[in-house]
């Protein structure tokens, strides 16, 4: 008899993700099965079932790159992990591990990198198969639900942060306070720095003040780049825009310092607005960021143990995710659903 499994499944573009039965995967050489409990929902996963970017992802597949579960069944060669380890099977679901960026730690651009819930098969449902060598491993004493975010949006923002290359007693801005914004404010409250909150909601942004956010500015009933210069006497040091929004990647760049640097995390469809006498007269620059490695990946969770970073989670059935999907869409998430597999 073949067992099965629940799973949400993304059968054509644009479409509604359909809930089906389908047979428990094994795992076959080098692979493991993780016994999903939990699974974070990213903005992510809307275009990737949207088929919003260049490189699509094959029909039909499972979105979800947020999974946490427990190891239950190892493949032959396996020894990164054992069963009953709990882990995270993140969007960076493997890389090649001899390529140049792979060798200097930038695997999440390896040309042969395979992404959790897009090109891999991924956490919206009851089990996963997933790469030993990639997986999240995480920390006794850090509930799988609270850890669920922290693999794509904590390291996200975490990465972002460090690459502004920002310094204890820095100021950085955080535009879009959602769920990078939020859990970003703490990071770098984690990290030193002063922090300039910017949104368009004022409810995000008292939020950001009770997470340690210094000064908050709403772009919309403000000249945004104008208060946060006099606000951090000239400019932010560093600036990271979560916010999907080219207005905000256009501020961003207005908001950052001489010789500061602007990262770029959300991705608004559309082309970059760039001011380049800016630019160049003051010397700024202008940086993506792509999630981040498996020392980032370790490092951001780090500091969840030790209660420094906490998600706002909303925990939902893995029946409602077009209806979160759909919250998602009109920006009525305020920062994180988390899917749900554990028995009440």
């Amino acid at each position: 008899m073949t067992l099965t499994m629940q799973a949400a499944v993304v059968e054509q573009f644009g479409q509604a993700l359909v809930l089906k039965e389908l047979a428990i995967p094994e795992p076959g050489p080098g692979q493991i099965l993780v016994k999903t409990e939990v699974c974070g929902v990213c903005h992510t996963d809307l275009h990737a079932a949207g088929g919003d970017w260049p490189l699509k992802p094959p029909l039909p597949f499972i979105p979800g790159h947020e999974g946490i579960g427990i190891v239950v069944a190892l493949g032959a060669g396996v020894t990164a992990v054992k069963e009953g380890d709990r882990v995270g099977v993140p969007w960076l679901y493997s890389a090649c591990g001899h390529c140049e960026y792979c060798l200097a730690a930038h695997e999440p651009v390896c040309p042969d990198a395979q992404f959790g819930g897009y090109t891999k098969n991924g956490g919206f449902a009851e089990y996963i198969i997933a790469d030993p060598n990639y997986v999240a491993h995480i920390p006794a004493g850090l509930a799988a639900r609270e850890a669920a975010p922290l693999i794509c949006a904590g390291v996200t923002s975490y990465k972002g942060i460090k690459e502004t290359q920002a310094k204890p007693g820095d100021w950085i801005v955080i535009s879009g306070i959602g769920g990078l914004g939020h859990l970003a404010v703490q990071y770098a409250k984690a990290m030193g720095l002063h922090v300039c909150a910017v949104d368009i909601d004022d409810s995000k942004l008292a939020h950001a003040q009770r997470l340690g956010a210094e000064a908050i500015v709403n772009a919309k009933t403000a000249d945004a780049i104008e208060m946060v210069r006099e606000v951090t006497g000239g400019g932010a040091h560093g600036v990271l825009i979560t916010a999907p929004s080219l207005a905000a990647f256009k501020q961003g760049v207005g908001m950052t310092r001489k010789f500061g640097t602007c990262v770029l995390v959300g991705l608004p469809p559309g082309e970059f607005p760039t001011p380049l006498f800016d630019v160049v007269a003051n010397c700024i620059t202008i940086r993506g960021s792509f999630v981040g490695n498996r020392r980032d990946m370790a490092e951001a969770l780090a500091f969840a143990v030790d209660g420094k970073v906490k998600a706002d989670i909303e925990l939902q059935p893995l029946s409602a995710i077009n209806k979160v999907f759909e919250r998602l869409k009109h920006g009525e998430v305020p920062s994180r659903v988390v899917i749900n597999f554990l028995p009440d």
